[in-house]
C-alpha cells in the first residue's frame, strides 16, 4: 500500500539517504592505504578463484558451450547476482532493529532505511558487474546489445529481494528470531538453486521442483545473457515478477499498519 504522499515524504529525504549510501560506500576504505582498490579487490578476487580454481576441479558438462571459459561465466553469472539478492534480503531483515537508535532520535519516513539499502547494494553490485564485463571482453565471450536484458531481470530482483526484506524486517521487530531463520534459509537457498551445479545434473523430479525456486529463473536469465548471449525467456519470469508484485504489496501493506508501532516495539 504505497500512497502519494507517502513516496512524497520519502523524497523530502533524498539528500539524506544518499549521503548514508555515500559514507557507507567510502567506509569500505576509509583509513586503509590503498583506499578504493579495496572496492574492486574483492569481487575481482572472487572472479580469479572462479575462473582459475573452479572452473578446474568441478568443470561440469554445460550442452552446447566448449569454451574453457563456459563454467567460469556460468559460475560467476549466478553467484554474483545471488550475492546481491542475499546482500539486499540480509540487510534488509534487520534494518529496523539495527537502526532502533536512529529511529527514536530522528523523525524521518523508516521507508529511507530499505531504499538505502537498495542503493547502497546496487551500487556495489555495479562495480562487480563492470569488473564481470571487462573481465568477458578479454577472453572474447562479451554478450554484446543483449548485455541490456539484463536490467529487466535487475528490476525484477530487486523487487523481490525489497519487497520480502520489508515484510521480513517489519515482522523482526516483533519477532527476533526471523532475522536467524533467514540467514539458515539463504544457505538452504543458495544451494538448492542451480548456481555451482548445472541444472542438467538433476533428475526429472527435481527439475519440476526447481520450477517453483524463483531465483533458480532469475538466475538462469543472467546465464543465458552473459553465457548463452541470448534473450532469457521473458515468459519463464512472469513467475518472480508477480512473486515481487506480491511481496511488495505485502510487505507495504504489513509496514503501513504496523509502521505505528515499529518505535515502541525497538
Amino acid at each position: 500500500m504505497i500512497s502519494l504522499g507517502m513516496l512524497r515524504d520519502v523524497w523530502k529525504f533524498r539528500d539524506f539517504m544518499w549521503g548514508a549510501v555515500k559514507r557507507e560506500f567510502q567506509a569500505r576504505w576509509t583509513g586503509t592505504q590503498l583506499g578504493a582498490f579495496w572496492v574492486v579487490a574483492q569481487p575481482l578476487a572472487t572472479i580469479l578463484i572462479f575462473t582459475l580454481i573452479f572452473s578446474r576441479l568441478i568443470n561440469p558438462s554445460l550442452p552446447g558451450h566448449s569454451s574453457r571459459f563456459a563454467y567460469s561465466i556460468y559460475l560467476c553469472s549466478g553467484v554474483l547476482t545471488w550475492n546481491l539478492f542475499a546482500e539486499m534480503l540480509g540487510r534488509s531483515v534487520s534494518i529496523f532493529v539495527e537502526n532502533a537508535n536512529l529511529l527514536k532520535k530522528i523523525r524521518f519516513p523508516k521507508l529511507c532505511l530499505p531504499i538505502i539499502v537498495l542503493t547502497s547494494s546496487i551500487l556495489n553490485f555495479a562495480v562487480i558487474l563492470s569488473l564481470f564485463l571487462l573481465f568477458l571482453v578479454l577472453v572474447s565471450a562479451f554478450p554484446g546489445v543483449v548485455v541490456l536484458a539484463a536490467l529487466p531481470v535487475l528490476l525484477i530482483q530487486a523487487g523481490f529481494a525489497i519487497g520480502l526484506g520489508i515484510l521480513l524486517a517489519t515482522v523482526n521487530v516483533f519477532y527476533r528470531d526471523i532475522q536467524q531463520i533467514v540467514q539458515i534459509v539463504l544457505q538452504f537457498w543458495f544451494w538448492l538453486t542451480p548456481i555451482v551445479y548445472a541444472v542438467n545434473q538433476l533428475p526429472g523430479t527435481a527439475r519440476d521442483l526447481m520450477s517453483w525456486n524463483p531465483m533458480w529463473r532469475l538466475v538462469q536469465a543472467y546465464q543465458d545473457i552473459f553465457l548463452g548471449h541470448r534473450l532469457p525467456e521473458w515468459s519463464a519470469l512472469g513467475y518472480p515478477a508477480l512473486l515481487a508484485l506480491f511481496f511488495l504489496g505485502l510487505g507495504m501493506f504489513a509496514y503501513h499498519r504496523l509502521q505505528g508501532e515499529i518505535v515502541d516495539e525497538l
